[in-house]
C-alpha cells in the first residue's frame, strides 16, 4: 500500500535536500548500495552517492555533462537508487541549460524528462529505487514498471507550488505477474 504524507515548511531551503522531511525521506533509502545523482548541484547526498553530475562545473562533482549523456554511462540493471531532481520545468530546464551555452533541441524541449526517465528505468536494478522530485507525482511511471512506494507532498506556504517527492521501486517480471 502506498504511504502519502503531507508536510509544511514555510522555511524550505534553496537547496532541496536541505528540507527535514526530504532529508529525513531519502535517509530511509539512500543507505544500501549505488546511487547516482544526474542534477546534483551542491547536494548534502553527494558524498554517499556512487556517481553525481551537475552541468554546472563549479559544484563538485564526478561529472559535468547533460544529465541524458550521465544518466547513459551505466549499465542496463547496474544501479541501485537515483535521485532525481531535475528542473521542474520546460522555463528552468531551458534557463539552466542555455546559462551553460547548450541550447535544447526541438526533441529535448518535447521528451526532456521522457528520455530521462527512460534511461532510469534501463539503468535502475530490480527492486531499485528512483526518487524523484517536481510539482507533479509521475515519477518514473508504472509503464516503466515502477509501482509507487511513498509520496511526501511539501507544502511550502503562501503561494509556492508545493514540492511532490515520489519514492518508486523497480518492479520484477514476477512482481509483474503477482500484482
Amino acid at each position: 500500500m502506498m504511504k502519502i504524507t503531507r508536510v509544511i515548511d514555510p522555511r524550505f531551503p534553496s537547496n532541496t535536500f536541505l528540507c527535514k522531511p526530504i532529508k529525513n525521506l531519502i535517509n530511509r533509502y539512500i543507505q544500501v548500495g549505488k546511487w547516482i545523482d544526474p542534477f546534483a548541484n551542491n547536494s548534502i547526498f553527494n558524498p554517499v552517492c556512487y556517481k553525481t553530475n551537475d552541468l554546472n562545473p563549479r559544484f563538485k562533482t564526478d561529472y559535468h555533462l547533460h544529465a541524458l549523456e550521465f544518466l547513459k554511462l551505466f549499465e542496463t540493471d547496474s544501479i541501485d537508487g537515483v535521485l532525481f531532481d531535475p528542473p521542474y520545468t520546460l522555463r528552468q530546464i531551458k534557463e539552466c541549460y542555455e546559462g551553460f551555452g547548450v541550447t535544447l533541441t526541438g526533441h529535448e524541449s518535447q521528451m526532456f524528462y521522457t528520455d530521462l526517465r527512460n534511461e532510469i528505468a534501463r539503468i535502475v536494478k530490480p527492486h531499485g529505487i528512483c526518487i524523484s522530485f517536481g510539482y507533479n507525482s509521475t515519477g518514473v511511471g508504472k509503464g516503466r514498471e515502477f509501482t509507487k512506494l511513498e509520496i511526501l507532498l511539501v507544502n511550502l506556504a503562501g503561494i509556492h507550488n508545493d514540492i511532490i517527492v515520489t519514492v518508486e521501486r523497480k518492479n520484477t517480471t514476477l512482481d509483474n505477474y503477482l500484482s
